[in-house]
């Protein structure tokens, strides 16, 4: 939870890299109040800091296994620190797949690191897609929802655990085509976004079911939440 003073709190996953011990990085959409006086501090000012709350990504769950990560818009910000961690050797996998789609190229996120990422790793234990649903004149990559690349994609549904961080929507459709290639429910996690406030599961503002997302999640397995997830709007 960050904390702009005078102008209130928000919160923002960690995006960085989980071996960096000096500092702690967040990606911020300066958007409403509190964002846009964070996204006005510079160098050396004071801001306020709780946490960090909740469940991460259950890193132990890759080992041995094919990784399918799975990203829209500024949900590969809090994916990020999991392929820091895969990249870095943290936990073994047998082979990593990061799909990362946005609206818009503007809208794409570490953009040069992504290019770092396909000329480091694209021929050995990194594997990326990357596809916009609206190309620009200046756009000579990939075209069309993440799903398209997903459905095309051979995987092996038993051997496979997945990750997803995006709008309902797309992991909504993202989930039913893992699903549908035979990845068990048990092995599907997400992360859920809600309006939180204590962050500790007292004010009820983030309740979703009978969990609360800044206590019990935000990232949740999928077959455990399924029923909730499902239930549109809620």
């Amino acid at each position: 939870m960050l904390y702009a003073f005078g102008a209130g709190e928000v919160p923002i996953s960690m995006s960085g890299s989980p071996a960096d011990d000096d500092s702690y990085a967040h990606t911020i959409r300066s958007h409403g109040l509190a964002t846009q006086a964070l996204a006005r501090l510079k160098p050396g000012e004071v801001i306020g800091v709780r946490g960090p709350f909740g469940c991460g990504w259950p890193l132990e769950a890759a080992a041995g296994r094919e990784i399918l990560i799975i990203a829209g818009g500024l949900g590969l910000a809090p994916l990020r620190p999991l392929v820091y961690s895969l990249l870095g050797g943290c936990q073994r996998a047998a082979r990593v797949r990061l799909f990362y789609g946005a609206r818009r190229p503007q809208e794409l996120l570490y953009r040069r690191e992504l290019e770092r990422w396909e000329s480091e790793h694209g021929k050995g234990n990194l594997e990326l897609t990357v596809t916009v649903d609206q190309a620009d004149s200046g756009w000579r990559g990939r075209v069309g929802v993440i799903t398209q690349p997903l459905e095309a994609a051979h995987i092996d549904g038993q051997c496979t655990v997945a990750f997803l961080c995006g709008p309902e929507v797309m992991m909504r459709f993202c989930i039913q085509t893992l699903l549908g290639k035979g990845v068990p429910e048990s092995a599907i996690y997400l992360s859920m976004e809600r309006n939180m406030k204590c962050a500790t599961g007292l004010c009820g503002h983030c309740q979703w079911g009978p969990n609360f997302v800044c206590k019990d999640g935000p990232v949740f397995r999928y077959g455990s939440v399924q029923s909730w997830f499902n239930l549109r709007a809620l």
